[in-house]
């Protein structure tokens, strides 16, 4: 080991400079992946956030039930000739509670800040977010048969049942780092704990919170994360309604079309977040990989979207589109989506819990602009709300690219406090 470190002391440490986000320079290679700790607890955060997102859906799926159980003469119905005003604003509820629960991802970080290697963050990262969408597609595929077959409120109870067991779960299996860990090898400890050693932590030292609200980079992620947002927000609540309205579909097959397309972004989430990890091998820098991802997830998907209202005469077409812009939006997870574990890992669960809560002012905002621009213009009102959508989801990301950054920024670094 002497022998080795004298061989060419300079090579090393210009190397262990240059891949300081990277982290390549590590580490036994024979210690397991997807059979080890670390994959588990992200298994487990991926069904967490499965029922959390899941619950959240399946208010807007219920809504109509709901309504007219309670109020016949209500103007909820299955009709495609028209969508009543009311409906949005009722709509409009169930972002609330998404952007009230959607904070829940922020603690998430805090355990890759400690279990994630840096070379392994985007894998594991997607691999927890993409429950998420896996949420969507059994919310919207399964919601509405559940609610017609056996009345709305088994849906809260089945999929409340869900998120108890997978609560239970979380108290058993998720601990702060790997070292209280019970049932994790030697080796993967051993592993995880030296693949951090250059990222510096100390719990202690508070959040500069100045030098935060001056920070252009994690303003350009707070702007990017809200425009996609506003990109996710519109995919989730109106692909139903604008697959009932524009192609007169039935409630069956609108719940099946519906769900398609977050079964495929499911898959490519988890792939993305591979791929992202893959490049960072082959060494491409960091803040490169980060803005790829973010690029892929943004511009090509909501430029699809734009295109919708262009293909009235076939839904197949139109089905087709939406499915391959809500897989391409996924790709986000590997870029903007973990950029705060990036330039800020000891502070990146606040962060991330208020650059999420930042954005979740879109699902709010979504409904309620929407349905103005749907209600005000019949004719046109969905050609509407895609061109903003796009101007929305253009200017976050060119924000983002102008002033994302993935080194540590200063501020975030360890600062030795003297005392005169």
């Amino acid at each position: 080991m002497a022998t080795k470190t004298e061989l060419s002391p300079t090579a090393r440490e210009s190397k262990n400079a240059q891949d300081m986000q990277v982290d390549e320079v590590l580490i036994p290679r024979k210690v397991p992946s997807l059979c080890s700790a670390r994959y588990g607890i992200a298994l487990v955060l991926h069904f967490c956030n499965f029922t959390t997102i899941a619950q959240n859906v399946i208010m807007n799926i219920t809504m109509v039930a709901m309504v007219n159980s309670t109020s016949p003469q209500s103007q909820f119905n299955g009709s495609s000739e028209g969508l009543p005003v009311d409906s949005f604003g009722n709509l409009n509820k169930a972002p609330e509670s998404l952007s009230a629960k959607c904070s829940v991802i922020g603690g998430q970080f805090a355990i890759w800040e400690k279990w994630g290697p840096p070379h392994e963050r985007s894998r594991l990262c997607s691999i927890a977010l993409s429950g998420m969408l896996l949420g969507c597609f059994s919310a919207i595929l399964i919601g509405g048969f559940i609610s017609e077959t056996l009345g709305w409120p088994f849906v809260f109870y089945i999929f409340g049942g869900v998120g108890c067991v997978c609560c239970l779960l979380w108290f058993i299996v998720i601990y702060d780092d790997p070292t209280s860990y019970p049932w994790i090898s030697t080796s993967e400890k051993e592993y995880i704990t030296s693949s951090l050693k250059q990222q510096v932590r100390s719990s202690q030292q508070p959040l500069p919170i100045k030098a935060v609200l001056r920070s252009l980079p994690i303003w350009s992620i707070c702007l990017g994360c809200f425009s996609h947002q506003w990109l996710v927000s519109t995919m989730v609540v109106y692909i139903p309604t604008y697959i009932s309205s524009v192609y007169h579909i039935n409630i069956r097959d609108n719940g099946l079309l519906s769900a398609l397309p977050f079964i495929v972004a499911w898959v490519i989430g988890i792939v993305g977040g591979y791929l992202a990890d893959f490049l960072l091998t082959k060494n491409f820098r960091l803040i490169t990989v980060r803005k790829i991802a973010t690029i892929l997830g943004n511009l090509p998907a909501s430029a699809l979207i734009v295109s919708l209202p262009y293909l009235n005469s076939s839904y197949i077409t139109a089905t087709a589109l939406l499915t391959l812009s809500c897989a391409l939006s996924t790709l986000c997870q590997s870029g903007i989506y973990i950029n705060v574990l990036d330039i800020a890992p000891r502070h990146s669960s606040f962060l991330m819990g208020a650059s999420r809560g930042f954005s979740s002012m879109a699902p709010v905002i979504v409904p309620t602009v929407s349905g103005f621009l749907l209600s005000q213009d019949p004719e046109f009102g969905w050609r509407n709300v895609f061109f903003l959508l796009f101007a929305i989801n253009l200017s976050g990301l060119i924000f983002y690219l102008i002033f994302g950054e993935a080194d540590v920024q200063d501020w975030a670094k360890e600062r030795k406090l003297t005392r005169l």
